[in-house]
């Protein structure tokens, strides 16, 4: 679906991502994990076409951008505009239509779905403003679960949530891994990337680990980040 190929990406040319290769095929969760300061956002946001890489070519195959549903990181979404839980969902459909059409029956049918699976149909008519941070991560994911056909990108997407709630999130992202759609997500929890990921893409601005979760987790590296002792 997607292929990046030698992607680097520079902040006053200074190299926050640096000749990064990797492959994204249908069906897969790719968890891209590393320190803060490793690349991880700038990448994704090349994918997305948010950022532009300074070299390095992102291709696509079968999939356009209005099909991806994306999740960022909270601290980079606005929490004062004054739109209903209802209406940030529902903007996941904007893709599809442009931000002045009308909303038809199933994009409502399928803002309603994604709100109920996420918890959040009783905040609805509440303002987005006024919710507590982990109710916006949910009513964020809702929205790029609304937004998705084919693959969803998330940024730290249990940040906020307590454990129960992170859980549940992780098991409803591999709900959807199962029913046909790819998921990229950012972590900095190298446990849960091994347990939810199919594959893993480690970032030190330049990629010291891609390969199944499996190898990760057997991996000589993945140990020594977690201690010899964890199970």
């Amino acid at each position: 679906m997607i292929s990046c190929r030698n992607v680097s990406v520079s902040y006053d040319g200074k190299a926050a991502v640096d000749g990064v290769s990797f492959d994204v095929e249908a069906g897969d969760c790719l968890c891209v994990v590393g320190e803060n300061g490793s690349g991880k956002s700038s990448l994704m946001k090349c994918v997305l076409g948010l950022l532009k890489p300074s070299s390095g070519e992102i291709t696509f195959d079968g999939l356009s951008r209005s099909e991806i549903g994306y999740l960022p990181q909270q601290a980079g979404v606005r929490n004062d505009f004054p739109a209903s839980v209802c209406e940030v969902v529902l903007s996941g459909r904007c893709g599809r239509h442009g931000p002045f059409s009308f909303y038809g029956k199933a994009d409502k049918a399928c803002a309603e779905l994604n709100m109920e699976r996420l918890g959040v149909t009783s905040l609805k008519r509440k303002s987005y403003r006024d919710l507590s941070g982990g109710q916006r991560q949910r009513v964020l994911l809702a929205r790029a679960l609304t937004a998705a056909d084919k693959l969803i990108m998330l940024d730290e997407p249990v940040t906020g949530l307590d454990p129960a709630m992170a859980s549940d999130m992780y098991d409803l992202l591999e709900s959807e891994r199962r029913s046909g759609k790819t998921v990229m997500m950012i972590s900095h929890d190298l446990k849960s990337a091994v347990r939810y990921g199919s594959k893993i893409l480690h970032l030190q601005k330049k990629a010291v680990f891609l390969g199944s979760a499996e190898q990760y987790a057997a991996s000589d590296f993945y140990r020594g980040l977690r201690g010899t002792d964890d199970e």
